[in-house]
C-alpha cells in the first residue's frame, strides 16, 4: 500500500482526517491508579508524621484524581466514546 493510498484511508473526501477520539478508559485507569497511590502516601505520610507540606500535597493530589474520575464518569455516563 502506498502513501497516498494509506492517507486517503484515514481521510474524507476534501482530504481532512477525522476528528480525534478521546482515551477516557485509559484516563479512567490512570485517574484510578493516581487517586490509591496519593491516597496511600498520603496515609503513609501522616503515620510517619513527616512534614504536613508533604501530607497536603499527597492528599491534594488524590483529591484531584478523584474530581478527575468523577468528570471521566460523568462524560462516560453522558456516551461520549473512548
Amino acid at each position: 500500500m502506498r502513501h497516498d493510498e494509506r492517507w486517503a484511508a484515514v481521510t474524507n473526501q476534501y482530504g481532512v482526517p477525522p476528528p480525534p477520539r478521546s482515551a477516557l478508559t485509559l484516563r479512567l485507569i490512570l485517574a484510578t491508579f493516581g487517586l490509591l497511590v496519593c491516597a496511600a502516601a498520603a496515609i503513609v505520610f501522616a503515620l510517619l508524621d513527616l512534614p504536613l507540606p508533604l501530607i497536603l500535597v499527597a492528599a491534594l493530589l488524590a483529591v484531584v484524581a478523584a474530581v478527575d474520575l468523577v468528570v471521566i464518569t460523568r462524560r462516560k455516563l453522558h456516551g461520549e466514546p473512548g
